[in-house]
């Protein structure tokens, strides 16, 4: 299971649904091999609204190998660690790239309005043509509850910031969850995964 140091956590309950998924993940990191199952309980029907205001469905995943991330914008350190991994992890793609997306999942939709994830998203040290997906409380309770993602508030006042699950989905192009990448590998080893997935189909 992926861990991140700061201001991330992964709930047993994640860690159970997860289950031989991010187990084969964790021996793919450490043996040079990547495992794929295509059978765990990760991923389905989701609501949201993108950066732009528009309301989009789980269809915005078919077509593309997509890197399905939760997160927020006010996160200090690991949110925008990993988008930057996840750039230069595409740019090691080449021309495979187009057929390649991020979509960042905001977990915080108080604060994270379309507005504010456009804004956030371009930068140019994150993924080019990032989605950037935000909500009403429910309709990211639901998409969280869909990919196994726990998240919660912590601390109060303007400055609060939210734990959640530090992990990375790669979904097919089907929509179809193929395995759990972490922005620890480094992008030589996420883009050669992403790579190898895309082989296998």
């Amino acid at each position: 299971m992926i861990l991140a140091a700061c201001f991330i956590v992964v709930g047993l309950a994640v860690v159970i649904a997860m289950g031989a998924a991010a187990f084969r993940q964790g021996q793919a990191a450490s043996s040079g091999s990547v495992t794929t199952t295509g059978q765990a309980s990760i991923g389905g029907p989701f609501a949201m609204v993108d950066q732009d205001g528009r309301p989009v469905d789980q269809r915005i995943l078919t077509g593309k190998w997509s890197a399905v991330f939760f997160g927020y914008t006010y996160c200090p350190d690991v949110c925008p660690a990993t988008l930057q991994t996840l750039a230069a992890a595409a740019q090691r793609l080449g021309p495979a790239a187009k057929d390649f997306q991020v979509v960042f999942v905001s977990v915080d939709p108080a604060r994270d309005t379309p507005a504010q994830l456009k804004a956030y998203l371009s930068s140019q040290a994150f993924p080019r043509r990032t989605i950037g997906l935000t909500g009403t409380d429910q309709q990211v309770a639901q998409i969280a509850k869909a990919y196994r993602v726990y998240y919660g508030k912590s601390g109060a006042g303007p400055g609060y910031t939210v734990d959640h699950t530090a992990a990375i989905y790669l979904m097919d192009p089907q929509g179809r969850f193929s395995i759990v990448l972490a922005d620890s590998l480094g992008p030589d080893r996420i883009a050669q995964l992403i790579t190898d997935a895309e082989r296998r189909g």
